[in-house]
């Protein structure tokens, strides 16, 4: 192993070490209120702070700089629109989580509609973070490979299983009270990480903070706006897409609520989440303009630009053209990104199995036999997880990022299209068929995003996750049977 390698992976050690002295600090309990809700008192400002890193994942800290060099800094249009659905989230969606006292807000959808409803909107979350999960692991599994156990000779699917191994072992027993601190933790690293990048790219490219920011300003990929309606990159398509990825990743999805179910009360969780999507955007211009400051890099040292977006960082990394030192920070990054998205993702899937399929809470088991379950759950989600990054790893992908906004439009459209016909109109459907249009609804999605290009020259973006919500909620009502004011309240 080369001199890169070894500092990875001390970094590596040195860094999972300090998650798990922290997660074995808060599994005192280690009980399933523990594991679900830390007991309802998380700090607001300590789970706003660890949600930046929730946010940002692996996937951004690799995809987001190499993406300005396709579409410039326009991915700021789209943060734009994740600041306004933030506030949605916190003014619309969290009070009548709240009022509900949900633990899984799938919940809501089986008093709104019935348990047929409700467990189809747990599969849809499932398939999402699945997939979400494992396509953000995926990266940062490469970036391990190449530089730590690759040289060592150890294969791809053992580098992926032992990254799940350590997730799990630090979540396995306190779940979401461990999460709430660890996930600050790894923010903190994430953004020192982000700042010693830029210092170090910067330094390397022999600039000033006052040159950086002229280079920056100067450069033909600081580009915000794009007007051009026809571009995937137009303005109202990635500012409205924006808002509606923010209400369906966040607001509709376990694993970023479950965190901010843990506040005492209402008004800190609405603090929390509208802090955290304030902070959103400074963070991702951060990205996009250490992307700038890569490609000058590359441009004064006369090197190619790589072929996929998101080799343009780990390229520059393995070439020694940002230095020896520079393995810590990005180390530090990726893995504090990763684990810090995957660990939840983890807890989520489990509390959603648990709570909305298996119903461990209705049912009447000792507390004994509840954590049992739990914990066999826990094991079974990483082995899931482990399964789809081998799918993404034999499939391949060049922007996962990418990767990951245009799956959501498939998996969460039928959550967004159930939970705004249930806030929004006083109908009950025929709990049934529920499943039926929720299925339909992406396939028929899937035959206009093939089928556009060539009837009407038009190219969807991600406003199919919007056609997918506006679909499933027009199947809501042809499936509609009655009134009933007392669910309509709900």
């Amino acid at each position: 192993m080369n001199t890169t390698g070894i500092c990875m992976l001390l970094t590596l050690v040195a860094y999972f070490f300090l998650l798990l002295r922290v997660a074995a600090h808060s599994s005192k309990r280690g009980d399933n209120d523990s594991f679900f809700r830390a007991s309802r008192r998380s700090p607001w400002w300590m789970v706003a702070f660890g949600m930046i890193g929730a946010s940002v994942s692996g996937v951004s800290f690799i995809s987001v700089p190499g993406w300005v060099g396709s579409t410039g800094m326009t991915y700021l249009q789209m943060c734009a629109g994740f600041c306004f659905g933030y506030f949605a989230v916190a003014f619309i969606l969290l009070p009548l989580y709240y009022k509900l006292q949900l633990t899984s807000i799938y919940t809501y959808l089986g008093i709104r509609y019935g348990q047929n409803t409700h467990r189809t909107g747990a599969f849809f979350f499932l398939l999402s973070k699945l997939t979400g999960a494992a396509a953000r692991l995926y990266l940062v599994c490469l970036i391990l490979q190449e530089f730590v156990t690759g040289p060592m000779g150890i294969p791809y699917p053992a580098t992926a299983a032992m990254t799940l191994i350590l997730i799990w072992a630090y979540t396995q027993k306190s779940g979401t009270a461990a999460l709430v601190k660890t996930d600050a933790i790894q923010t903190g690293c994430l953004l020192l990480a982000l700042v010693a990048l830029l210092a170090i790219t910067a330094t390397q490219l022999d600039m000033t903070l006052h040159d950086v920011c002229n280079t920056i300003n100067e450069s033909p990929m600081f580009k915000i706006f794009e007007w051009d309606f026809s571009s995937k990159q137009a303005f109202w398509r990635q500012f409205l897409s924006g808002i509606f990825i923010v209400i369906v990743m966040t607001g509709l999805d376990q694993d970023m609520m479950q965190k901010n179910l843990t506040c005492h009360t209402l008004k800190e969780a609405q603090k929390d989440m509208c802090t955290y999507g304030l902070c959103f955007l400074p963070v991702n211009f951060l990205l996009l303009a250490l992307g700038i400051l890569l490609h000058s890099l590359y441009t004064q040292n006369g090197l190619p630009l790589p072929t996929a977006n998101d080799d343009l960082l780990p390229h520059l990394i393995s070439s020694g053209y940002l230095g020896t030192f520079v393995i810590i920070p990005f180390t530090i990054g990726i893995v504090a990104a990763a684990f810090s998205s995957a660990d939840s993702a983890l807890t989520a899937l489990t509390t959603s199995v648990s709570i909305d399929l298996l119903k461990i809470e209705e049912k009447n088991y000792s507390e004994r036999h509840a954590y049992k379950i739990r914990r066999i759950v826990h094991i079974i989600m990483a082995i899931a997880i482990f399964a789809c990054i081998m799918g993404i790893y034999a499939i391949g992908s060049q922007n996962v990022i990418d990767t990951i906004y245009v799956l959501a439009g498939y998996t969460y459209g039928p959550l967004l299209g159930l939970f705004v016909f249930g806030m929004t109109t006083k109908f009950t459907v025929r709990d049934k068929w529920v499943p039926a249009v929720t299925l339909v609804s992406p396939i028929i999605c899937g035959i206009l995003d093939y089928y556009a290009p060539i009837w009407w020259n038009y190219h969807f973006g991600y406003e199919l996750l919007m056609l997918n919500g506006l679909l499933t909620f027009f199947g809501l009502i042809l499936i509609s049977q009655r009134l009933d004011t007392k669910k309509s309240t709900l």
